[in-house]
């Protein structure tokens, strides 16, 4: 029926538009209990002791636990690493012997109500002997610990080629010191998590991203076996990367169910979320380019310091590994040589936020570009098209691996896609209008970024399609929805294979007792791992119901179609015909049409993938600066990106919109500050400032599929993360360009601060 690349109408909207949607802080039990946690006020520093026994006698209080009432929990595991030696660094869920960040855990009370429990939680007095502190990623490795262990937790290498002769036989060289700031996202409904036991399972509702592997981390920390745990997710107010991974306050929830045998109820306030939900991005990089004398790439070489934080968390590599992995880009560089260098620092532990490692890698990958047409006085556009991998040379192998697969680009067009994209931007143009402009004293540019995503991480996902007697279809899955359309999509792709309307289709997703596996909604993996089980099992439901219609209608199977729910002879579509729920009806326990086969109209679908899809895109910024302010306003943004293929071109515009509109939050004013000591500076929104509607241009976006993939039939690619991945570099590209001083964004964000000392610091050319 075609629904497989139309801009259909989401699915998932009448329950949020109607207030009816169900986040985690609608879930309530009864006799349940209120968590609160009590959290150090120290960066660093020894527990010399906690004094509960106010707390203990506060009317409605049921407990107060430190760390010596958990002893029988581990630390929190990883997920998505192969790094060996990590297990020291993991968080425990209460602080044991000392703190690492203000923020931590040290405490959680239990309390009739909500206020009681905050109020409680002040009566808790935790003494700390503070030590010095490291905030500072670039600072010598010191201990970790008293055991010896480094606050240099892990190395990532990532290269191939002879770096060193590259080097020696060079035209010329440029190098850079670089800085991405510490950000994350924040999503509008903060963590939250319900627990309570049933029918001796213990239940966890206010699951996100990952609830198949939580509930088996879970499991495995509490001691049960994972069918006696389920996670259920309900509506999710934003993820990004931040929300759904196992945190101390899931864990302790859990097993307060268990040990006080009541419901438990925590959600965290917006303070909470900005000093102790995962933070991200911060790096520093020192990198070199060897070109030859056309300004193609002989070789990249260079070290950058991540900035972990307190603890290594669940990520535990990957953000690191992704940004090694993915610098080259979509560029041919001959040699590559990069060393990160993962510390610890005294500031909240890091994770992924969207497009991790990418966001960062292509801001420094997009300022050598740029540094290297400065060099060379060769125009920034035309030295992109001198280094861009040719379509011709698809499937590219980049030399290396990214979280254990092999990186190979499975297909792309990048010099079409930059033609594209300067031609939706009228590039000519805007560069005449843009010197006029600078002409009558504006200070305004234009900036460029290129650059290769990775989607449909593996290594499987499942899918079952069932048919019931109305000609209902459900669709279950082990996929997670943060918001991004899965149900529409998922709908889409299996009314095409099915032959039904996509609006007869629900999608059951986040339920850990509805399917036994899962992989969850993380690295744009939806669309294309879910999207194809789908359509495999949908697929096989459709031969099966053709099949059983066959016998019904007398006629051979590959004579019959299914269209819009009917199985009809194709020859004469409008003559006789059977609906779908006839053939489940026909297909119940004991028919004689069944023969052999299982009862009811319903199929499973798996699909394996070991390599991952490539997406790419290109942004295109303008930037006017106010030189007497600082402020750098963006008066127009262009993505144009290769989807591979559009599922639901609205539903990809709306990721794109709303990645560059986070992307601009850090190229410009998200940023967690901290003072000499370690205290959070950035506790609130008017100290952590996000961009409102009226910060955010007019953003255009460009959506071609001129580079399906070939590792699934549909040729899908993913959409999630494309929108934020090259905004860092588009937007310091463009306030270079309005400044007229090339190189001169080093650091993001660029404040309004940093960009009043560029302008005092560095003459105009």
């Amino acid at each position: 029926m075609g629904f497989v690349g139309r801009s259909v109408t989401r699915l998932e909207d009448r329950p949020l538009v109607t207030g009816n949607g169900r986040f985690a802080g609608d879930i309530s039990f009864p006799g349940q209990l209120h968590m609160r946690v009590v959290r150090s006020s120290h960066a660093h520093g020894r527990i010399i002791s906690i004094d509960a026994e106010a707390a203990r006698a506060f009317p409605g209080v049921v407990a107060v636990w430190t760390s010596a009432d958990v002893t029988a929990i581990p630390p929190i595991d990883f997920r998505l690493t192969k790094i060996e030696g990590l297990d020291p660094y993991r968080q425990p869920i209460l602080a044991t012997d000392r703190v690492r960040y203000v923020g931590e855990p040290v405490a959680a009370v239990f309390a009739a109500d909500p206020y009681s429990a905050e109020d409680v939680a002040d009566l808790v007095t935790v003494e700390i002997e503070p030590l010095p502190e490291i905030l500072s990623a670039d600072a010598p490795p010191a201990s970790f610990d008293d055991a010896a262990h480094s606050t240099e937790v892990a190395l990532v290498h990532k290269g191939y080629g002879d770096v060193e002769q590259a080097f020696a036989s060079a035209h010329a060289t440029v190098a850079l010191d670089l800085e991405i700031g510490r950000h994350s996202g924040s999503p509008m409904e903060t963590r939250g998590a319900i627990a309570r036991v049933t029918r001796g399972i213990l239940e966890m509702h206010g699951a996100a991203k990952v609830p198949h592997w939580n509930r088996d981390a879970l499991a495995r920390m509490l001691g049960r076996a994972p069918s006696k745990m389920h996670l259920y997710e309900g509506h999710v107010g934003g993820g990004f990367g931040i929300r759904g991974e196992i945190y101390p306050e899931d864990v302790l929830v859990c097993y307060a169910a268990l040990r006080l045998n009541r419901p438990i109820k925590w959600i965290e306030d917006r303070r909470e979320h900005l000093i102790a939900a995962n933070h991200s991005r911060q790096q520093h990089y020192r990198v070199r380019a060897a070109i030859d004398a056309d300004g193609r790439v002989l070789a990249i070489d260079g070290e950058f310091f991540h900035d972990q934080g307190g603890y290594v968390r669940t990520h535990a590599a990957t953000v690191p590994d992704l940004a090694a992995a993915m610098l080259p880009g979509p560029y041919r560089i001959g040699a590559y040589r990069i060393v990160g260098r993962i510390r610890l620092t005294n500031k909240t532990p890091c994770g992924t936020y969207r497009a991790p490692g990418r966001y960062e890698s292509t801001f420094v990958r997009e300022r050598l570009i740029d540094a290297i047409a400065a060099k060379l006085k060769i125009d920034p556009i035309e030295i992109r098209r001198r280094n861009l991998i040719a379509k011709s040379e698809m499937p590219y192998a980049v030399g290396f691996d990214m979280l254990g697969t092999e990186m190979t680009y499975d297909s792309g067009d990048y010099a079409g896609l930059l033609d594209k994209a300067l031609t939706a931007a009228k590039w000519s143009d805007l560069q005449s209008d843009l010197q006029h402009r600078r002409a009558a004293g504006e200070a305004v540019g234009s900036g460029v970024a290129v650059f290769v995503e990775k989607s449909g991480l593996g290594p499987f996902d499942g899918v079952s399609v069932t048919v019931d007697t109305s000609g209902a279809v459900e669709v279950v899955t082990g996929a997670a929805s943060v918001g991004q359309g899965v149900e529409t999509a998922m709908a889409q792709i299996c009314a095409d294979a099915l032959g039904v309307d996509y609006q007869r289709i629900r999608v059951i997703h986040g339920q850990t007792d509805r399917i036994a596996y899962g992989m969850g909604a993380f690295a744009s993996r939806v669309t294309v791992m879910t999207g194809e089980a789908t359509r495999i099992a949908a697929a096989k439901v459709r031969d099966k119901a053709i099949a059983a219609a066959a016998l019904l209608l007398q006629s051979a199977p590959d004579t019959l179609d299914v269209i819009d729910g009917k199985v009809v002879r194709k020859n004469a579509p409008q003559g006789p015909s059977v609906t779908l729920g006839e053939v489940a009806k026909a297909l119940r326990p004991g028919a004689k049409i069944l023969g052999d086969a299982i009862p009811g109209l319903s199929a499973e679908g798996w699909f394996e993938s070991h390599h991952m899809t490539y997406p790419y895109g290109v942004h295109v910024a303008v930037v006017r600066v106010d030189r007497d302010s600082g402020t750098a306003v963006v008066e127009r943004y262009l993505v144009a990106y290769d989807i591979g293929r559009a599922v639901n071109p609205m539903l990809i515009e709306g990721q794109i919109t709303g990645g560059v509109a986070q992307g601009l939050g850090g190229a410009l004013w998200e940023e967690f500050r901290y003072d000499a000591h370690g205290e959070p500076l950035s506790v609130n929104f008017a100290d952590y400032l996000m961009p409102t509607a009226r910060e955010i241009p007019p953003i255009h976006t460009l959506i071609t599929e001129d580079a399906p993939s070939p590792l699934n039939t549909l040729g899908l690619k993913g959409a999630g993360e494309g929108g934020a991945n090259a905004v860092g570099a588009a937007i310091a590209s463009a306030i270079d360009d309005a400044l007229g001083q090339p190189g001169a964004v080093t650091q993001l964000p660029v404040t309004p601060e940093r960009l009043r000392d560029l302008i005092r610091s560095r003459p105009a050319r």
